[in-house]
């Protein structure tokens, strides 16, 4: 630890409690429970997950969002006070190809675990599980509860954070910490996410005469030339965290056979939200611009929809929960890292638009080098710097 004259007996306590043979046995446990969104197979880590909560003696609720997908809620009591919030998701994407390691097999090797979702984000959630088993064996009086919520569904369309929110007033916790992987660094703002979908409709007829009929996949194609020309357009206005918002077409799907004219064509694209911009104001902008581009005058018909949207959010930089986690990172033997910006979205947004609490990122592992890739892994060491980070932040938050 990088300086125990700056911790406290009580601190120390609580940290001498953390150990690593406790972090690892568990992040393996839930490295090895399936979990992949889609198709949303979260339960068998939502079992583990509960179990290693109930028997740590946290009060543990588990809510169904769909047959099969749970949150977990499991609270640490404390006095009335506002709480903490910590916050994960029991999801993880797809496997994938090229692993040299089985994907689910919780391997360990040269101080790091190895699997899908050992970075993303099971590690981390191992690491909030400790934290908070180690206050309640320490005999912490606080303030203000910590709950852990891990929500399904944040790999895809956030069904589990909406459920989460809808269940009762969020706003009483005086900040909010996602353990995503931030390679221990405290993330102030973060972009959000939304998907659009563009649905153009022409009319059917017979390649060998394509005047008979209205091609959907020409229009397409000018929608997609124009949102690449707007991507380069939201170049120019960079936040200063964040950098700039970003359009990015993922698939296209039209037409029904090479000898007929396509009647309709489908285009999902990627729009990544700046964290004052709002998913609303996007899809007006969006279908302002497809409408200018004229396509019911060649009888083509366009549909645009935002399917999913997730917000992004920003934190003030002298907001007390910031001071405290930067400083309780550097305490618990983690990296002095400057104050920084995620070009990822997380459920966090909801947290920040929806309860109004502030809201930073900071977890172990790397989401540019580790996270959805082969052969994912995280440092051990950084699951247990990560764990003495959450105990030092509730204590400091949540003690007189």
């Amino acid at each position: 630890m990088a300086d125990r004259e700056a911790i406290t007996a009580a601190e120390h306590a609580v940290l001498d409690l953390i150990t690593l043979d406790e972090i690892r046995e568990l992040a393996v446990d839930l490295v090895r429970a399936v979990g992949q969104n889609p198709p949303g197979e979260e339960g068998p880590t939502v079992d583990v997950l509960a179990a290693a909560c109930e028997a740590r003696g946290l009060a543990v609720t588990t809510t169904e969002v769909e047959p099969g997908r749970s949150n977990v809620s499991a609270v640490l009591a404390g006095g009335s006070g506002p709480g903490l919030l910590l916050l994960g998701h029991t999801d993880v994407v797809p496997v994938g190809d090229n692993w040299t390691v089985p994907p689910f097999g919780g391997q360990v090797r040269d101080g790091r675990l190895f699997g899908r979702g050992s970075a993303d984000m099971k590690g981390g959630l191992a690491a909030c599980v400790v934290a908070l088993s180690a206050l309640r064996r320490a005999g912490v009086g606080l303030t203000g509860p910590v709950e852990l919520a891990a929500v399904v569904d944040e790999e895809e369309t956030g069904k589990g954070i909406r459920a989460y929110l809808a269940d009762g007033d969020r706003s009483g916790f005086a900040g909010c910490v996602v353990a995503e992987p931030t390679d221990l660094q405290t993330i102030i703002a973060a972009r959000g996410d939304s998907y659009v979908e563009i649905a153009v409709t022409g009319r059917a007829a017979h390649s060998g005469k394509p005047s008979d009929g209205l091609n959907a996949i020409y229009g397409a194609a000018a929608v997609v030339t124009e949102l690449e020309r707007w991507h380069g357009e939201l170049s120019d206005a960079r936040h200063p965290l964040v950098g700039a918002a970003t359009w990015s077409v993922g698939q296209i799907a039209g037409g029904t056979g090479t000898s007929t004219v396509p009647a309709e064509c489908l285009i999902t694209a990627d729009r990544r939200l700046l964290p004052e911009e709002k998913g609303e104001t996007v899809l007006a902008e969006t279908t302002g611009r497809i409408e200018a581009l004229r396509l019911d005058e060649r009888g083509l018909g366009v549909e645009v929809t935002m399917t999913m949207q997730m917000p992004g959010f920003e934190t003030a930089p002298d907001d007390r929960l910031v001071a405290t986690a930067r400083r309780a990172v550097s305490d618990a033997g983690g990296p002095d890292l400057p104050l920084a910006g995620w070009t990822a979205a997380c459920d966090g947004g909801f947290i920040a638009r929806d309860a109004g609490v502030p809201v930073i990122v900071l977890g172990p592992g790397s989401v540019a080098e580790q996270a959805h890739r082969a052969d994912e892994s995280v440092s051990l060491e950084e699951l247990l710097v990560a764990a003495r980070t959450y105990a030092l932040c509730a204590m400091r938050l949540l003690t007189d």
